[in-house]
Parts: structure tokens; sequence; C-alpha cells
């Protein structure tokens, strides 16, 4: 077993860019990766320290592969470049607190990691089953696997520690005078746990009261639009049509990864060796090196189609060939500890175009903005055998079929220069070539009280229909409290006297909704005890509560410490999000990614993702 977790170890100990908040440890190597590209140096500064673009395109990739982990559909447009936004923001606030700690002297001791390595060990070896007993982590096999490291191990594990240590006492130190009080902690508690049981009658007034019951004026008209003018702020649009080549690799081109995967298959079946074979075909670049090997790893660790397989196949023989978001993966497994871990070794081939694929997306592409030159874009669509759309989007969401954001072709269709009729160059995105030719462009303008007349009156409507209601319920509340039976008041009306509960305060309740004064009527009243009419969510209600049944003080007392620390949690979290945003906000940021990443008139540039 101990030679197995050292073989493992390069996979368990590589945890590096420690944030704070929800993304206090981020961990890499256990993703299965695609390849990386060359260093670009400097792409910005925090305080006048570089940001580098090789650790900025770590994490960006890293915050990629996490993401096509989770969804079924590819990543759109959108969301890679909110991605590479994320991926900025965590290398500035990492930036930020590393500043942070030499500002405040804030070190680490040999003994304070000689303490944490033996009784604190990372969360990957705690989680890791090879170290477990009857289900939970076993320190003493921990420590024994400490003992069989390596030197070049053990540093790894000091690093790891020289850099968790300091963090963790810049969070107590940011976190610190922070008190709870008892009454606090009971009043949370309480919300929490305390149940209402209520019966109620809504009125519905979008439904029971009629068109017919009130008039709407023209003044109230007037009055109305002059009150909520933003309301009706609408942005610029431009109405454009749009023709867009996908970089999406052809079903030729899937086909062609898929047969050159049952090759090397064949050819390792066959007595190829498999490390050598990974080492020269694999795009995993971190695995390639190591002859694809993934090392030892739990269940449910990679993509479900990947850990399928792992957990399926036959043992040190190349299974085939297997599909994920990643591209085709050629898997051999070597051993497997029942159905709780394995080691494994794979291939990548990632779906890509060929090189004569590329080579006719790009003539592609240029063929396009040379007919554009000369024809409508229509008419060079037809020429190409390319489909137009005709598509309206927004000045600050400029979005198209097929090639996604395309926030530079709405830059051009909302300058001030371009005509009507006029064709654009070709742009290319991450995911497609696309060009424009502008139909229209609507300024952004408000709507007049006229255009916005009828829904005007629709909100006139409802606020009327609910004030109608509002007095029908006060007529049945005041019966009510006049003595009359709930019940017989509201059959007269032709209401359903409904039951609810029991509900907390912050539950859903049918009928009632959420977080509203309904609920909240509900738990400020008595046992018999009737409301006034209350308003909430475009209805009216009458509540009676009949039930209720007091949080438990003897169990709030038993897991009392447990609360006070998860709220301690909760608050330590919001203020040091605040504490960053601080930081953030006094910093001398400079971002430099357009500028780098794209430079203009830069035929060979390289695009974000460079991989993808």
């Amino acid at each position: 077993m101990m030679q197995q977790l050292r073989k493992s170890t390069k996979w368990i100990m590589i945890l590096v860019a420690i944030a704070f908040g929800g993304l206090m440890f981020f961990e890499w190597g256990m993703d299965i990766t695609g390849q990386s590209t060359g260093s670009l140096g400097e792409i910005g500064r925090v305080n006048g320290t570089p940001v580098l673009y090789d650790d900025y395109f770590r994490t960006y990739q890293n915050l990629y592969n996490q993401t096509a982990e989770i969804q079924e559909e590819p990543i759109t447009g959108a969301q890679n470049s909110q991605l590479e936004d994320q991926a900025w923001d965590e290398m500035v606030d990492n930036i930020l607190i590393e500043q942070e700690l030499d500002r405040r002297g804030i070190v680490v001791t040999d003994e304070e990691i000689l303490t944490a390595a033996r009784f604190s060990p990372p969360p990957l070896l705690m989680s890791n089953p090879e170290l477990h007993t009857d289900g939970q982590f076993d320190l003493t096999k921990y420590q024994r696997y400490l003992s069989a490291l390596t030197t070049d191990q053990l540093r790894e594990l000091e690093g790891y520690y020289r850099t968790v240590i300091p963090r963790a006492k810049l969070l107590r130190q940011v976190g610190s005078g922070l008190y709870i009080s008892e009454n606090d902690l009971w009043t949370t508690y309480r919300t929490q746990n305390e149940t209402a049981t209520v019966r109620f009658v809504a009125f519905d007034p979008l439904v029971r009261v009629s068109d017919e019951q009130f008039e709407i004026t023209d003044d109230e008209v007037r009055d109305y639009y002059d009150e909520n003018r933003e309301d009706y702020f609408v942005p610029a649009t431009a109405r454009v049509i749009t023709v867009a080549i996908s970089k999406t690799p052809t079903p030729a081109d899937t086909a062609a990864v898929l047969a050159r995967a049952e090759e090397l298959r064949q050819e390792i079946l066959d007595g190829a060796d498999f490390a050598e074979v990974a080492r020269t075909e694999s795009s995993d670049e971190t695995t390639a090196s190591e002859g694809g090997d993934l090392g030892v790893f739990v269940k449910d660790r990679m993509v479900p189609a990947f850990d399928s397989v792992v957990f399926a196949a036959r043992l040190n023989r190349v299974a085939e060939p297997v599909r994920t978001s990643f591209g085709v993966h050629l898997v051999e497994v070597s051993q497997r500890w029942a159905r709780d871990s394995a080691q494994a070794r794979h291939i990548l081939l990632p779906f890509e175009r060929s090189e004569d694929s590329e080579i006719e997306l790009y003539t592609m592409a240029d063929s396009l903005e040379e007919l554009g030159e000369s024809m409508a874009l229509t008419e060079a669509a037809i020429e190409l055998g390319l489909e137009a759309d005709t598509v309206e989007f927004l000045e600050n969401y400029a979005f198209v079929p097929v090639a996604g954001d395309v926030a530079d072709g709405g830059e051009w269709a909302f300058d001030p220069l371009t005509e009507p009729g006029e064709v654009s160059l070709v742009y290319e995105n991450r995911v497609a070539f696309y060009a424009m030719e502008l139909i229209s462009v609507d300024e952004s303008h408000y709507l007049t009280q006229e255009e916005a007349e009828t829904a005007i009156r629709a909100e006139i409507g409802t606020l009327k229909k609910v004030g109608v209601a509002m007095d029908e319920a006060r007529d049945l509340a005041e019966q009510v409290h006049g003595g009359r039976p709930f019940a017989g008041v509201a059959r007269e009306l032709g209401l359903e006297l409904r039951d609810a509960g029991p509900f907390t305060r912050t539950g859903f309740v049918s009928g009632l909704g959420q977080y509203n004064a309904a609920v909240g009527t509900a738990f400020g009243l008595e046992i018999g005890e009737v409301s006034d009419a209350v308003q909430a969510n475009q209805n009216v209600f009458v509540i009676e509560r009949t039930g209720s049944e007091a949080a438990d003080s003897l169990e709030w007392a038993g897991q009392i410490d447990i609360q006070r620390l998860q709220l301690l949690a909760a608050i330590r979290e919001q203020r040091l999000t605040e504490w960053i945003e601080a930081l953030r906000a006094d910093a001398d940021i400079v971002d430099r990614r357009d500028e780098v990443l794209n430079p203009p008139e830069d035929a060979n540039r390289i695009q974000m993702p460079g991989i993808f």
C-alpha cells in the first residue's frame, strides 16, 4: 500500500493557489487536462507585482476543466469569458494576499510545519481510502505513510504547509474580534426551527376581481408614467444579417480521432509500449511525460464516462476508446481496490480539426471576407454554401447563434460610422469566424407614454384589483373579529378556507409563498387569532394561526457550540470578502490581457483559451 501511495504522491501534493472563502483550497493535477501553451510573460501587474501568463493560464485551465466536468453541454463563449475573468480575479486576489502576508510579517516556523504535517494532513490525503480504517481516516496509517516519503516528496509537503499556514494565520487576524451572543444564536435557531400551522383564505385578485369593477383614467396613466419612467427604458438594439463558420471539429475530424485511437490501441495490444505511446501521442502534457500515469485516485474523482471505464475494465489491458469532453482516451487500469479506488494510465487524443480541415476553415473565412467586399452577405453565404441568419441583439449583450458572444461585431454594428447595408470584416472569437451586414440600429430610448400605455394600464389594473381585494379582506376580517365564524364568512364570499403547515419562517408554504408578509404574519399571531388583511405577492390573505411548535431549547443548547462555529465561519467569510474587496479598491491593478493576448493586426496572436 505504501508503495502505491508514494507513487501517487505527485497527484496528492500539488495543492496550490490557496484562496479564501469558497475557494479555500485550489487543487491541481487530478483533472484530465489538455495541452498547455507557450509562455507570454507578463500580462498585468498588482501594486507592481507582475501577473505572469503561465500562472494565469494554469488557473484558467483548472477552472475550465472543473466547469467541463460538471456540465454536459459544451462551454459557451459567454461562459468562457466569465472563466477568464474569474481566473484573473483569483490571480489578483492571491497576489494581494501574498503582499498582505509580507506587510504583516506573517511567517511560519519549522516547528509549526512539523506539527501540521504530523497531525493535520492535506484534504486529499484525508480522503484517500488507502489511509482509512473501517471507513475512517487512520492517523497511524498516515504517519506511517509520512515516514516512507522520499526527500523530494517531503519538500513538496513542506511547501504546501509553508503556503497554507501563513494564510490560515491571516484568516484568523482578519476574522478576529467576532462574537455572537447566545441571544443571537437562539434567535437564529428559533427562526429556523419554530413552526406554525394556519388556515387562510386567498382572494386571488387577478382572477377574482374583474376589469369592470374599476376605471383607469388618463390622468392616472400619465402620473404612473411620470413616476416610473425608468421602467420603460429600452437599450440600443441592432438588427443584422450574420454568417458564422463554426470552429467545432467536423464529423470527419471526430471520426479521424476515433480511428487514430483505435490504431494506437491495436499497436499497444500488438506489443507497443503504452508509456512510450503516451509520451509521443498524448495531449495531456501533465501525464504524458510520465507515460500517461494518473496515479491512484478514488471513484467518482474523474468525469463519469472515464470513471465508468476505469471501474469496469479488465486489469492490465487497454480498454476500448472512451469519449469525454476532453477528447478520446485510451485507458489501462493496473490496480483496483474493490469499488473505491484505482490506479490507471491514459492517452488523450483531443477532438480537434485536422490540418486539412483547419486549412479549409481558414480558407472559408478568407473567402467570406473577400466576397463580403463586393456583394451582400446573404449572396456571399449562398456562394459558399453557408447559412445566413437575421438577428437582433442589445448594445450591452451582443450574442448570435453559432458564434455566441460577438463583442467585436457588436462594436462594429453600433459604431456611428457603420451604415446600413455595410458588410463587416470577418471577425474571430473562440468558437467561430463570423461576419455581419447591418440592417438597422435603434438607439436607446424611453418608450413614450403612448407606446407604454398598454403595459401601464395593466400595472395600474393589477394595483386596483389588489386594492379591491384588500377592501374585501378587511371586511371579512372585521366580521370574524366581531365574532362570526371564519369558515362561515369565507363560504358566504365564495372563498376556500385552506390549511397549511407546519412550516418554518424560512420554508416555502404552499398557497402563501416564502419570505413575505403572509408568512411573517402567521408567526406574529397567537393560536386562534385571525389577522387583518395581508398583501403579499400580488395576492391578499386573511390568516388564522391554528397551531404552534416552539423551537426546542434543550436541543438548541446541545448544538450551540456547532451553531456558533458555523455562524462564525459564515461571518468570517463575509468579512473576508469585504476585506479583499477593500484591498482591490486600494490596489494599483493593471490588466493587459487584451493588449498581450489579442494584439491588433497580429495574425499569429494567441487566443484564450489556446487549447480548446
